[in-house]
């Protein structure tokens, strides 16, 4: 669909107003409505997307840039010079920084590095330890910034120590004040809520021990188990520490909604045999090549169904009603275990499944398969009945429908448990190897009985 100039002058019209109102101090709107509406203009216009992003102020856009997509802030290395770009980077909050420099060095290595170079290096330090940090560690995502208190510190020299950060822009989204002693080691955090009740000529080591919140993660966790922490506990940070136990950093709620997004959707585009990584790209040849790798697995496991046909081809011959019912007993398989599937992965994404849990979930599963086969077992064995006036061939459909809703709830719920056991990815592989199971178990059983019982 062609776009209107109108339509473009109206979107870019709008976003100047908005940073005219930043530049007054007078706007309204979050960063991430600017970087919604920065995105659609990208799509609409690349020339006026870039003469807009290069007006924007350097700490308005530092926020900004937070809310892109991983491949748009590499484009980022197009528009600016290091110069800026570090700048940009130095107004951002450290994982955020880490992010941007990590996502930049992808196609610009050497600009990267310049960027890094411009710190001090104190600050280009802090950067390359959290860049280093592999992509599921809990310390690639973890901030730098936060507020920490000695536990000997008294509570009103914090509290004003905790005001005169605020003013001058160090610390943001601060919702608690983490505990140290004379070591750097982590005692516990207190909300900010709680600490108001208390004296301010109190210490912090006079307050119950009862009112300390001590959840922590080290640096080398799992990011997944910080995922189900924040959500177990309904916590808005996370202290990182070292293994010394020394806090060097929290994880905010904002980043593990982010990852638990990110999360979903490599799911659900992986379970459609789709690279979620691949689909942000622009380039299209990259997109198609992706999806032509899962449709050419397809492509096999379809070949292999039509060959398990193949071997019955005299008995299809010699009555046509098979060929008309054999699509039904394949697709109701199919859709069975895809079911078991979705569940089965979301689960297991979710860590509700561990250990003896496995063996609980599979008979489950088959369970329920079992009670639904015989259910629609019954209904299209009546059907078939009806249709074609042959009382066996709706046996065959019936027996053959049973069995194979029992081997999709059971494969559904066995193949993505032993991916994850052989250390594969269970959303990535587990369609194709369903949809082969359930069509040579469906075709198999139904022309196999029908070759047995009707001729």
């Amino acid at each position: 669909m062609e776009i209107s100039t109108e339509e473009i002058n109206a979107l870019v019209e709008i976003i100047t107003v908005e940073i005219e109102q930043y530049k007054g101090n007078t706007a309204t709107v979050h960063p991430y409505d600017i970087a919604e509406q920065l995105l659609e203009l990208r799509e609409l216009s690349s020339e006026e997307y870039i003469n807009i992003v290069k007006r924007i102020p350097h700490d308005l856009f530092a926020e900004v840039l937070s809310e892109f997509p991983d491949y748009v802030q590499e484009e980022t290395a197009d528009i600016f010079s290091v110069k800026k770009l570090a700048d940009i980077a130095s107004r951002m909050d450290t994982d955020d920084a880490a992010t941007l420099i990590q996502n930049i060095s992808e196609e610009h290595e050497e600009m990267s590095q310049n960027i890094l170079e411009t710190f001090d290096d104190e600050d280009k330090e802090l950067l390359e330890q959290l860049i280093a940090y592999k992509e599921d560690e809990a310390g690639s995502y973890m901030q730098t910034e936060l507020f920490s208190a000695n536990i000997d510190e008294n509570i009103g020299a914090a509290i004003k120590r905790l005001k005169y950060l605020k003013e001058s822009g160090e610390v943001d989204n601060i919702w608690h004040v983490h505990l140290i002693d004379n070591r750097d080691k982590y005692i516990g955090s207190i909300g900010l809520e709680d600490l108001i009740i208390f004296e301010h000529d109190l210490k912090f080591q006079d307050i119950p021990l009862e009112k300390h919140r001590t959840y922590s993660v080290n640096h080398k966790t799992d990011i997944k188990d910080v995922v189900e922490m924040v959500t177990n506990y309904n916590l808005t940070s996370v202290p990182v520490v070292d293994n010394y136990n020394r806090l060097i950093g929290r994880i905010t709620s904002d980043d593990i909604y982010d990852i638990m997004e990110e999360s979903a959707t490599e799911q659900i585009f992986n379970l459609a045999g789709v690279n979620d990584e691949a689909e942000q790209d622009d380039d299209m040849f990259e997109i198609g090549k992706t999806r032509a790798i899962w449709l050419g697995f397809n492509l096999l496991t379809a070949i292999a169904a039509s060959l398990v046909i193949g071997m019955f081809d005299s008995t299809i011959q010699s009555l046509v009603a098979l060929a008309i019912l054999m699509p039904i007993v394949a697709s109701m398989g199919g859709n069975a275990g895809t079911q078991t599937l979705t569940v089965t992965v979301r689960q297991m994404a979710l860590g509700d499944i561990e250990g003896e849990d496995a063996k609980k979930t599979i008979q489950k599963e088959v369970v329920i398969s079992l009670v639904n086969g015989m259910i629609f077992a019954l209904i299209i064995g009546v059907i078939a009945y009806f249709w074609f006036s042959l009382p066996m061939l709706g046996v065959v459909i019936a027996l053959s429908m049973l069995i194979n809703l029992i081997s999709a709830g059971f494969f559904g719920s066995v193949i993505p448990l032993v991916l994850q056991k052989a250390g594969v990815d269970p959303a990535i592989g587990s369609t194709v190897l369903l949809t082969t199971v359930t069509d040579i178990v469906g075709f198999f059983s139904f022309l196999g009985l029908a070759t047995l019982i009707l001729l």
